[in-house]
């Protein structure tokens, strides 16, 4: 399929009044080089997706989160865990990061934990495992490359089945995927430049006196743009449509 055809379907866990629910569209759009209309939110926490909504996406999205953690739960959390279960059973192809990477790892059988000491925010320096180094869309990357970071929840363990991708000096399990199937999930944020990033943390202020423990001026001025990692989801949709 021409992949200036393709539909996505973007599954968002974040309250309806996040300012970054449009925001994220965005972010996709860009890295995917896509029209912001080929991709369709839809509400994981008030409306998971059926089996149809599902069937009629080619390529299913997960981002972030600014208040729900895979970690604490919710009385919708099981739902969507079940999402997680279904996209992997029926190999849907699939891109999680940062809240989708703890919630399909979580989902598929690994372990989850909130953890201010290891949490992580920021350009941050991540190394390619070995594993990596052969994987169709990992591989071009180099041994290191720089990512947008924000979390405090960890993936303490993968689930039995993954491979693990990428880990940081703080942060063993930093992306993952699994054999023979067309799931890849990253803590990290590939589709977030340098301005969309600061732009996602200037609405969660706290964050950065809490994680970063540093001034907002002087964490902008850490901040760079990652055009290694930025890569990875157009080079996730050449693997799996190519």
């Amino acid at each position: 399929m021409p992949q200036d055809r393709l539909r996505y379907l973007l599954l968002q866990a974040r309250n309806p009044d996040d300012p970054m629910r449009t925001q994220e569209i965005a972010c996709f759009a860009w890295v995917l080089g896509c029209y912001a209309e080929q991709i369709r939110p839809q509400d994981l926490i008030l409306n998971p997706p059926s089996a149809h909504d599902v069937a009629s996406a080619d390529v299913v999205l997960l981002g972030g989160s600014g208040d729900h953690s895979v970690a604490a739960g919710g009385d919708w959390l099981p739902r969507a865990l079940d999402c997680m279960r279904d996209l992997h059973h029926a190999n849907q192809p699939t891109f999680a990061s940062c809240w989708g990477f703890q919630a399909m790892a979580r989902a598929m059988g690994g372990e989850v934990v909130t953890d201010p000491q290891r949490a992580e925010l920021g350009t941050l320096q991540v190394r390619r495992t070995t594993a990596a180094a052969a994987d169709p869309v990992f591989k071009e990357l180099g041994s290191v490359f720089t990512a947008q970071m924000g979390h405090q929840d960890i993936v303490e363990r993968l689930p039995e089945n993954a491979v693990l991708l990428a880990s940081t000096d703080r942060v063993q399990n930093q992306a993952f995927t699994f054999a023979n199937k067309a799931i890849y999930c990253t803590q990290f944020h590939p589709e977030l430049n340098r301005r969309a990033f600061l732009e996602r943390v200037r609405a969660y202020p706290s964050y950065v006196e809490s994680i970063a423990r540093m001034s907002y001026a002087e964490f902008e001025r850490r901040c760079a743009d990652t055009p290694e990692s930025s890569q990875l989801l157009r080079r996730f949709i050449e693997v799996v449509f190519g």
